[in-house]
Protein backbone atom coordinates (compact mmCIF):
# COMPACT_ATOMS: atom_id res chain seq x y z
CA UNK A 1 0.00 0.00 0.00
CA UNK A 2 1.37 3.07 -0.63
CA UNK A 3 1.21 4.72 2.55
CA UNK A 4 3.52 8.73 1.60
CA UNK A 5 6.07 9.28 4.81
CA UNK A 6 7.14 13.02 5.39
CA UNK A 7 10.68 11.85 7.67
CA UNK A 8 11.81 14.30 9.91
CA UNK A 9 15.98 15.42 8.59
CA UNK A 10 18.18 13.57 10.92
CA UNK A 11 19.63 16.57 12.52
CA UNK A 12 16.00 17.66 13.92
CA UNK A 13 15.02 14.49 15.79
CA UNK A 14 14.59 14.10 19.47
CA UNK A 15 17.95 12.70 21.46
CA UNK A 16 16.69 9.03 21.75
CA UNK A 17 16.91 7.87 26.09
CA UNK A 18 20.30 5.15 26.14
CA UNK A 19 19.56 4.18 30.00
CA UNK A 20 16.43 2.00 30.28
CA UNK A 21 16.20 2.53 33.78
CA UNK A 22 14.92 5.74 32.87
CA UNK A 23 12.24 5.32 30.65
CA UNK A 24 9.58 4.63 32.63
CA UNK A 25 5.82 4.40 30.85
CA UNK A 26 4.62 6.79 28.54
CA UNK A 27 7.37 9.66 29.23
CA UNK A 28 8.66 9.77 25.76
CA UNK A 29 7.69 9.63 22.42
CA UNK A 30 9.53 9.03 18.73
CA UNK A 31 9.75 11.38 15.82
CA UNK A 32 6.72 10.39 13.15
CA UNK A 33 2.98 9.67 13.79
CA UNK A 34 0.91 7.71 11.40
CA UNK A 35 -2.39 9.54 10.60
CA UNK A 36 -5.68 9.45 8.45
CA UNK A 37 -9.31 10.69 8.40
CA UNK A 38 -12.64 9.49 7.73
CA UNK A 39 -15.98 11.35 6.40
CA UNK A 40 -18.59 10.38 4.79
CA UNK A 41 -17.92 11.05 1.55
CA UNK A 42 -14.36 9.78 1.45
CA UNK A 43 -14.67 7.07 3.58
CA UNK A 44 -11.30 6.58 5.55
CA UNK A 45 -8.58 8.90 3.41
CA UNK A 46 -5.25 10.54 3.15
CA UNK A 47 -3.25 7.84 5.39
CA UNK A 48 0.22 9.23 5.81
CA UNK A 49 3.28 9.19 8.23
CA UNK A 50 4.32 12.87 9.31
CA UNK A 51 6.64 14.45 11.93
CA UNK A 52 5.20 14.07 15.78
CA UNK A 53 3.57 17.18 16.29
CA UNK A 54 -0.04 18.57 18.51
CA UNK A 55 -3.17 17.97 16.85
CA UNK A 56 -5.34 21.50 16.29
CA UNK A 57 -8.89 20.92 17.06
CA UNK A 58 -11.33 22.88 17.12
CA UNK A 59 -12.91 24.33 20.70
CA UNK A 60 -15.99 22.30 19.70
CA UNK A 61 -14.30 19.34 18.25
CA UNK A 62 -17.36 16.89 19.58
CA UNK A 63 -14.84 14.23 21.21
CA UNK A 64 -13.62 17.28 23.88
CA UNK A 65 -17.09 17.23 24.88
CA UNK A 66 -19.11 13.65 24.44
CA UNK A 67 -16.25 11.94 24.71
CA UNK A 68 -16.15 9.93 21.10
CA UNK A 69 -12.92 8.05 20.83
CA UNK A 70 -11.36 4.86 21.38
CA UNK A 71 -7.55 3.82 21.81
CA UNK A 72 -5.47 1.00 21.90
CA UNK A 73 -1.59 -0.21 23.39
CA UNK A 74 0.30 -2.60 22.26
CA UNK A 75 3.69 -2.86 21.69
CA UNK A 76 6.96 -3.85 19.44
CA UNK A 77 10.13 -5.79 20.28
CA UNK A 78 13.47 -6.34 19.80
CA UNK A 79 14.41 -9.96 20.16
CA UNK A 80 16.25 -13.08 18.88
CA UNK A 81 18.74 -12.00 16.58
CA UNK A 82 18.10 -8.44 16.72
CA UNK A 83 14.72 -8.57 15.32
CA UNK A 84 11.98 -6.43 15.11
CA UNK A 85 8.88 -8.38 16.59
CA UNK A 86 4.92 -7.85 16.79
CA UNK A 87 2.40 -9.80 18.88
CA UNK A 88 -1.28 -10.14 18.20
CA UNK A 89 -1.70 -6.52 16.58
CA UNK A 90 -4.01 -7.56 14.51
CA UNK A 91 -5.87 -8.69 17.12
CA UNK A 92 -5.94 -4.92 18.89
CA UNK A 93 -7.46 -3.48 15.28
CA UNK A 94 -10.31 -6.26 15.53
CA UNK A 95 -10.80 -5.61 19.66
CA UNK A 96 -10.86 -1.42 18.54
CA UNK A 97 -13.19 -1.89 15.52
CA UNK A 98 -15.29 -3.55 18.53
CA UNK A 99 -14.98 -0.11 20.76
CA UNK A 100 -15.44 1.64 17.57
CA UNK A 101 -19.40 0.18 16.90
CA UNK A 102 -20.15 0.29 20.50
CA UNK A 103 -19.27 4.30 20.26
CA UNK A 104 -21.00 4.95 16.99
CA UNK A 105 -17.77 5.36 15.38
CA UNK A 106 -16.48 3.85 11.58
CA UNK A 107 -14.54 0.63 11.61
CA UNK A 108 -11.27 0.69 10.72
CA UNK A 109 -9.66 -1.00 7.39
CA UNK A 110 -7.46 -3.50 9.33
CA UNK A 111 -5.48 -4.53 6.54
CA UNK A 112 -4.39 -1.23 5.68
CA UNK A 113 -3.56 0.15 9.83
CA UNK A 114 -1.79 -3.25 10.35
CA UNK A 115 0.26 -2.27 6.95
CA UNK A 116 1.02 1.62 8.31
CA UNK A 117 1.63 0.61 11.80
CA UNK A 118 4.29 -2.25 10.05
CA UNK A 119 5.90 0.80 8.40
CA UNK A 120 6.05 3.30 11.27
CA UNK A 121 7.32 1.02 13.60
CA UNK A 122 10.13 -0.25 11.00
CA UNK A 123 10.72 3.62 10.33
CA UNK A 124 10.85 4.56 14.25
CA UNK A 125 12.98 0.70 14.88
CA UNK A 126 16.39 2.91 16.48
CA UNK A 127 13.84 3.94 19.35
CA UNK A 128 12.98 0.37 20.09
CA UNK A 129 15.28 -0.73 23.26
CA UNK A 130 17.36 -3.49 23.71
CA UNK A 131 17.17 -4.06 27.13
CA UNK A 132 14.90 -6.91 28.42
CA UNK A 133 11.77 -6.37 29.19
CA UNK A 134 11.72 -2.94 27.59
CA UNK A 135 9.97 -2.11 23.94
CA UNK A 136 8.48 0.11 21.74
CA UNK A 137 4.85 1.19 22.94
CA UNK A 138 2.52 2.20 20.20
CA UNK A 139 -0.88 3.90 20.87
CA UNK A 140 -3.62 4.12 18.22
CA UNK A 141 -6.64 6.54 19.23
CA UNK A 142 -9.83 7.44 16.74
CA UNK A 143 -11.47 10.83 18.00
CA UNK A 144 -14.53 12.25 16.96
CA UNK A 145 -13.74 15.45 14.88
CA UNK A 146 -16.90 17.24 13.65
CA UNK A 147 -16.59 20.94 14.73
CA UNK A 148 -20.53 21.17 16.42
CA UNK A 149 -22.30 20.78 19.90
CA UNK A 150 -25.06 18.75 20.29
CA UNK A 151 -25.79 15.13 21.57
CA UNK A 152 -25.07 13.07 18.57
CA UNK A 153 -22.21 10.44 16.58
CA UNK A 154 -19.73 12.45 14.79
CA UNK A 155 -19.45 12.12 11.23
CA UNK A 156 -16.11 13.10 10.65
CA UNK A 157 -13.36 11.34 12.77
CA UNK A 158 -9.36 11.33 13.15
CA UNK A 159 -7.14 8.09 13.57
CA UNK A 160 -3.50 8.42 14.33
CA UNK A 161 -0.81 6.19 16.20
CA UNK A 162 1.84 7.53 18.03
CA UNK A 163 4.77 5.34 19.59
CA UNK A 164 7.59 5.72 22.47
CA UNK A 165 9.62 3.20 24.63
CA UNK A 166 9.10 2.11 27.35
CA UNK A 167 10.58 0.27 30.31
CA UNK A 168 8.49 -1.05 33.18
CA UNK A 169 5.21 -0.19 33.62
CA UNK A 170 5.62 -0.33 37.28
CA UNK A 171 8.50 1.37 39.23
CA UNK A 172 9.52 -1.51 41.13
CA UNK A 173 9.58 -3.74 38.49
CA UNK A 174 8.52 -7.34 38.41
CA UNK A 175 7.71 -7.91 42.19
CA UNK A 176 4.13 -8.75 43.72
CA UNK A 177 2.34 -5.75 44.09
CA UNK A 178 -0.46 -4.58 46.76
CA UNK A 179 -4.45 -4.24 45.68
CA UNK A 180 -7.32 -2.29 46.86
CA UNK A 181 -10.60 -3.00 46.47
CA UNK A 182 -13.17 -0.87 45.56
CA UNK A 183 -16.46 -1.37 47.32
CA UNK A 184 -17.95 2.44 46.83
CA UNK A 185 -16.82 3.48 43.38
CA UNK A 186 -17.77 1.17 40.08
CA UNK A 187 -16.23 1.86 36.84
CA UNK A 188 -18.39 -0.02 34.76
CA UNK A 189 -22.04 -1.40 34.18
CA UNK A 190 -23.13 -4.50 32.18
CA UNK A 191 -25.03 -2.78 29.64
CA UNK A 192 -22.54 0.63 29.39
CA UNK A 193 -19.55 0.83 27.45
CA UNK A 194 -17.08 -1.08 30.30
CA UNK A 195 -16.12 -3.46 26.98
CA UNK A 196 -15.18 -0.82 24.99
CA UNK A 197 -11.68 0.21 25.42
CA UNK A 198 -12.31 4.07 25.98
CA UNK A 199 -11.31 7.66 27.92
CA UNK A 200 -14.34 7.29 29.30
CA UNK A 201 -13.57 3.83 31.30
CA UNK A 202 -10.28 4.96 32.16
CA UNK A 203 -11.73 8.89 33.87
CA UNK A 204 -14.55 6.97 35.58
CA UNK A 205 -11.69 4.46 37.78
CA UNK A 206 -9.48 8.08 38.79
CA UNK A 207 -10.96 8.97 42.23
CA UNK A 208 -10.69 5.25 43.36
CA UNK A 209 -7.30 5.15 41.61
CA UNK A 210 -6.12 8.29 43.34
CA UNK A 211 -7.54 6.63 47.10
CA UNK A 212 -5.84 3.60 46.75
CA UNK A 213 -2.67 5.19 45.84
CA UNK A 214 -2.80 7.32 48.87
CA UNK A 215 -3.29 4.86 51.10
CA UNK A 216 0.00 3.04 49.64
CA UNK A 217 -1.62 0.85 46.89
CA UNK A 218 -0.64 0.10 43.41
CA UNK A 219 -3.79 -0.74 41.51
CA UNK A 220 -7.80 -1.15 42.41
CA UNK A 221 -9.59 -4.45 42.41
CA UNK A 222 -13.41 -3.46 40.97
CA UNK A 223 -16.27 -5.33 41.78
CA UNK A 224 -19.51 -5.73 39.57
CA UNK A 225 -21.61 -2.79 39.69
CA UNK A 226 -24.58 -4.10 40.84
CA UNK A 227 -24.33 -6.26 43.35
CA UNK A 228 -21.00 -4.77 44.65
CA UNK A 229 -19.80 -8.61 45.10
CA UNK A 230 -18.35 -10.19 42.10
CA UNK A 231 -14.87 -9.12 41.30
CA UNK A 232 -14.26 -7.78 37.48
CA UNK A 233 -10.81 -5.66 36.91
CA UNK A 234 -7.97 -4.69 38.67
CA UNK A 235 -7.20 -1.30 37.54
CA UNK A 236 -5.75 -1.55 33.60
CA UNK A 237 -5.43 -4.91 33.33
CA UNK A 238 -7.37 -8.62 34.15
CA UNK A 239 -7.91 -10.04 36.94
CA UNK A 240 -7.08 -14.17 37.74
CA UNK A 241 -6.75 -16.13 40.83
CA UNK A 242 -5.46 -19.84 41.49
CA UNK A 243 -6.93 -21.59 43.83
CA UNK A 244 -5.02 -24.87 44.52
CA UNK A 245 -4.68 -26.21 40.77
CA UNK A 246 -7.52 -24.20 39.22
CA UNK A 247 -7.11 -20.62 37.92
CA UNK A 248 -10.33 -18.81 37.87
CA UNK A 249 -10.59 -15.20 36.08
CA UNK A 250 -14.29 -12.96 35.08
CA UNK A 251 -16.17 -14.26 32.44
CA UNK A 252 -16.49 -11.37 29.38
CA UNK A 253 -20.58 -10.43 30.79
CA UNK A 254 -20.11 -6.77 28.81
CA UNK A 255 -18.38 -4.49 31.62
CA UNK A 256 -15.11 -5.57 31.68
CA UNK A 257 -12.12 -5.08 29.07
CA UNK A 258 -11.45 -8.50 26.48
CA UNK A 259 -7.67 -8.18 27.00
CA UNK A 260 -5.40 -9.43 24.35
CA UNK A 261 -3.32 -10.75 27.36
CA UNK A 262 -6.29 -11.96 29.15
CA UNK A 263 -6.80 -14.44 26.15
CA UNK A 264 -3.44 -15.14 25.45
CA UNK A 265 -2.95 -16.19 29.86
CA UNK A 266 -5.90 -18.52 29.18
CA UNK A 267 -4.89 -20.01 25.70
CA UNK A 268 -1.17 -20.99 26.77
CA UNK A 269 -3.22 -22.44 30.60
CA UNK A 270 -5.04 -24.53 27.89
CA UNK A 271 -2.46 -25.75 26.64
CA UNK A 272 -0.61 -26.71 29.50
CA UNK A 273 -3.43 -28.82 30.69
CA UNK A 274 -3.92 -25.88 33.82
CA UNK A 275 -7.61 -26.34 34.95
CA UNK A 276 -9.15 -22.74 33.88
CA UNK A 277 -12.12 -21.07 34.65
CA UNK A 278 -14.26 -17.93 33.37
CA UNK A 279 -16.82 -17.31 35.88
CA UNK A 280 -18.31 -15.24 38.34
CA UNK A 281 -16.00 -15.02 41.75
CA UNK A 282 -17.33 -12.66 44.27
CA UNK A 283 -14.99 -11.15 46.91
CA UNK A 284 -16.50 -12.93 49.42
CA UNK A 285 -14.79 -16.44 47.96
CA UNK A 286 -11.30 -15.00 47.57
CA UNK A 287 -11.51 -13.19 51.34
CA UNK A 288 -12.41 -16.77 52.55
CA UNK A 289 -9.74 -18.58 50.27
CA UNK A 290 -7.32 -15.76 51.61
CA UNK A 291 -8.03 -16.89 55.56
CA UNK A 292 -7.68 -20.58 54.57
CA UNK A 293 -4.68 -20.68 52.50
CA UNK A 294 -6.85 -22.39 49.16
CA UNK A 295 -6.11 -18.74 47.55
CA UNK A 296 -2.05 -19.76 46.26
CA UNK A 297 -1.70 -17.08 43.94
CA UNK A 298 -3.43 -13.85 42.15
CA UNK A 299 -2.41 -11.73 39.35
CA UNK A 300 -3.34 -9.04 36.78
CA UNK A 301 -2.68 -9.49 33.01
CA UNK A 302 -2.63 -6.59 30.23
CA UNK A 303 -0.49 -5.10 27.54
CA UNK A 304 1.81 -3.00 30.01
CA UNK A 305 2.85 -5.23 33.17
CA UNK A 306 1.74 -8.25 30.89
CA UNK A 307 1.70 -10.49 34.22
CA UNK A 308 1.39 -8.80 37.50
CA UNK A 309 1.16 -10.50 40.63
CA UNK A 310 -0.06 -9.52 43.91
CA UNK A 311 1.12 -9.87 47.49
CA UNK A 312 -1.88 -8.48 49.28
CA UNK A 313 -5.39 -7.23 49.04
CA UNK A 314 -7.18 -4.84 51.11
CA UNK A 315 -10.90 -5.45 51.93
CA UNK A 316 -13.12 -2.87 54.35
CA UNK A 317 -10.03 -1.91 56.08
CA UNK A 318 -8.40 -5.54 56.65
CA UNK A 319 -5.44 -6.43 54.93
CA UNK A 320 -4.72 -10.14 53.11
CA UNK A 321 -1.50 -11.68 52.11
CA UNK A 322 -1.65 -13.63 48.97
CA UNK A 323 0.49 -17.18 49.37
CA UNK A 324 3.04 -16.14 51.35
CA UNK A 325 3.30 -12.79 49.86
CA UNK A 326 5.84 -13.62 46.95
CA UNK A 327 5.52 -14.02 43.48
CA UNK A 328 3.96 -17.60 42.88
CA UNK A 329 5.19 -19.92 40.81
CA UNK A 330 2.85 -19.71 37.57
CA UNK A 331 2.30 -16.08 37.73
CA UNK A 332 6.57 -16.24 37.05
CA UNK A 333 6.37 -19.13 34.50
CA UNK A 334 3.24 -17.24 32.72
CA UNK A 335 5.26 -14.10 33.08
CA UNK A 336 8.36 -15.77 31.28
CA UNK A 337 7.27 -17.59 28.57
CA UNK A 338 5.08 -14.94 27.46
CA UNK A 339 7.95 -12.52 27.45
CA UNK A 340 9.96 -14.99 25.55
CA UNK A 341 6.84 -15.48 22.88
CA UNK A 342 6.97 -11.73 22.35
CA UNK A 343 10.76 -11.66 21.74
CA UNK A 344 10.94 -14.67 19.46
CA UNK A 345 13.02 -16.72 22.00
CA UNK A 346 10.14 -19.28 22.54
CA UNK A 347 8.65 -21.01 19.22
CA UNK A 348 5.37 -19.83 19.20
CA UNK A 349 2.55 -22.38 18.48
CA UNK A 350 -0.40 -20.11 18.33
CA UNK A 351 0.61 -17.79 15.42
CA UNK A 352 0.69 -14.81 17.65
CA UNK A 353 4.50 -13.51 17.01
CA UNK A 354 5.21 -12.04 13.64
CA UNK A 355 8.63 -10.92 13.01
CA UNK A 356 8.87 -7.50 10.90
CA UNK A 357 12.60 -7.25 10.24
Amino acid sequence: MDIPQRVVEPAKRKPIPKDPASLGFGRYFSDHMFLMEYTPSKGWHDARIEPYHPLALDPSCMVLHYGQEAFEGLKAYRGKDDGVYLFRYRDNFKRMNASCERLCMPALPVDLVAEALKKLVLLESPWIPKSPGCALYIRPNIIATDAALGVRASESYLFYIITGPVGAYYPEGFNPISIYVSDHFVRAVRGGIGAAKTGGNYAASLVAQREAKSQGFSQVLWLDAIHRKYIEEVGTMNMFFRFGDEVVTCPLTGSILPGITRDSVLQVLKRWDTRVFERLCSIDEVVEGLRKGTVKEAFGSGTAAIISPVKSVRYKAEDFQVGDGKTGPLSKKLYDYLLALQYGHEPDPFGWVERIA
